[in-house]
């Protein structure tokens, strides 16, 4: 066994995915075959988001050519769960986006009706709801109060949006809520903005899960408070190769992270924007950052630790995992 094939054989969990930003390039083919025929610009190896900005207004602008209805939602996350069968997914934590409940004036409960059905009986799904930092308007302030407290099949809420934008005052309170319903709780901190985001998302929100949280590397006392209270980081090392979250691959604090004892995933984060799969964020660890096989293991092992699963299953995803690693070291042994 190679390192290609024990990446492709493990069992492995998407724990940051966005499905707005997830969508096949091929149901851009079948909209517009003429529009949208070859490989955009945005999703060539080489290219590079100018900032954020760029980033959001393209992801955007095709998104809305996708979802009209909950019925894309089901196609494309059908075709999403597929792939991620076929890279030996087990388990899939995906968001989709509260704004476009008030956009598309869709129910959010049919969205998430559609998402969770499209899941095969054998891959564990968890629909989360992304909640920008402003979007408690009037239209959908009272959608999110209803949806934490009564949407069933509804795993938990993830604060999303720009960073630079202000933590209102809603924020806090709604989070409370959901964890004292048993709901999940994720906030996005540290991508762009300042260790002091993830510090006010673990310590006012009370989250145990951060999406991204590379700055975490810019303040010591956050690493202790991290590791401290058990904090996983769900991170997504080509999405912030490819938004310069990191200037250069090196510079990439996910194996700094794992030798300090830091719970670390990693996850494609929105494929659609960076034409990367599950197994490429695994292979870029190794060929981009620079680490050591033996770290894909823990990182594996990782996803399970924080899944939503039965401890009966961790084990054995867990045992899976193992399994793999030793058959590997004796190819590798063996070469």
């Amino acid at each position: 066994m190679d390192l290609h094939e024990f990446i492709h054989k493990i069992p492995k969990t998407e724990t940051h995915l966005h499905i707005e930003g997830a969508v096949p390039w091929f149901f851009f083919e079948k909209v517009n075959p003429t529009k949208y025929s070859g490989v955009p610009y945005f999703r060539t190896p080489e290219f590079r988001y100018r900032d954020f900005a760029q980033f959001e207004s393209i992801l955007i602008e095709h998104a809305l050519e996708i979802f009209k209805s909950a019925d894309n939602y089901f196609e494309v996350a059908s075709s999403i769960f597929k792939n991620a069968q076929s890279q030996n997914i087990r388990y899939i934590e995906t968001s989709f986006h509260a704004g476009m409940i008030e956009f598309l004036k869709i129910p959010g409960q049919e969205i998430l009706e559609a998402i969770t059905s499209a899941a095969p009986a054998d891959l564990e799904v968890r629909v989360f709801l992304g909640i920008s930092r402003n979007a408690y308007t009037d239209y959908l302030g009272p959608v999110i109060e209803n949806a934490v407290e009564n949407w069933d099949n509804l795993a938990g809420i993830d604060l999303h949006g720009p960073e630079d934008l202000p933590m209102e005052e809603w924020t806090s309170p709604l989070w409370d809520r959901a964890s004292s319903r048993g709901l999940e709780i994720k906030a996005h901190a540290g991508e762009f903005g300042p260790p002091s985001n993830i510090d006010h998302a673990i310590q006012e929100l009370g989250v145990k899960r951060i999406q991204h949280g590379v700055a975490a590397r810019e303040s010591n006392e956050l690493i202790k408070l991290i590791i401290d209270r058990d904090i996983c980081l769900d991170m997504c090392p080509i999405s912030n190769y490819k938004l310069r979250v990191i200037d250069s691959w090196i510079e990439h604090p996910l194996g700094s992270f794992l030798d300090k004892g830091i719970k670390c995933t990693i996850s494609t984060d929105d494929p659609f924007s960076f034409s990367n799969t599950l197994e490429d964020e695994y292979h870029a660890c190794v060929e981009k950052l620079n680490l050591h096989p033996s770290v894909l293991p823990v990182i594996a092992k990782n996803g399970f630790l924080v899944a939503d699963l039965p401890e009966t299953k961790k084990e054995l995803f867990t045992k899976e995992i193992d399994l793999s690693w030793a058959e590997f070291l004796n190819g590798s042994a063996g070469d």
